[in-house]
């Protein structure tokens, strides 16, 4: 059965910034603990193909792919699929933004399946997923945050 999590956290930020410093993708590897480096492959207009690269897991293996994301910065959201699919046999993303009393509730939603002969299965990579998306989220969310007590928030564009 395809796989397909939800996650979300709430950051004390106005939306602006937390729209500007999730999507600014270079700076992905400072953001997430997880990516070692972000390549930009292509631009045209809202979408961006890049690659990502990520540390070394516990056996050594650096996990490599090419994703696709299109931005909708005046609807919030941003839809993202990989296209290099190494061991799915999808992986499509949707990200969402909502202004709530105190900052921006950010949801991210996968859907996947894996395929037939990769090392994990549908469930356990939704396991694997719904463990590490909280992780990754209260870290983006803590450096927002920190950024907007320091007073080194981005410069926002107002659409």
């Amino acid at each position: 059965m395809p796989g397909h999590t939800e996650n979300e956290i709430t950051v004390n930020a106005p939306v602006d910034v937390v729209w500007e410093m999730t999507n600014d993708l270079p700076s992905w590897p400072q953001l997430f603990s997880e990516y070692a480096s972000l390549e930009i492959i292509e631009e045209k207009g809202d979408t961006t193909r890049f690659r990502l690269t990520m540390h070394p897991d516990e056996n050594g293996k650096v996990w490599s792919w090419v994703s696709e994301r299109t931005v909708d910065r005046k609807g919030l959201t941003v839809r993202a699929r990989r296209v290099e699919t190494g061991p799915f046999a999808h992986m499509d993303i949707h990200w969402q933004y909502f202004k709530v009393p105190g900052g921006t509730r950010m949801k991210w939603t996968q859907d996947f399946a894996m395929k037939p002969d990769a090392p994990v299965d549908d469930a356990w990579m939704t396991d694997n997923i719904n463990r590490n998306s909280p992780i990754q989220m209260a870290l983006i969310r803590d450096k927002i945050e920190k950024r907007q007590r320091e007073g080194r928030a981005p410069a926002v564009s107002r659409v």
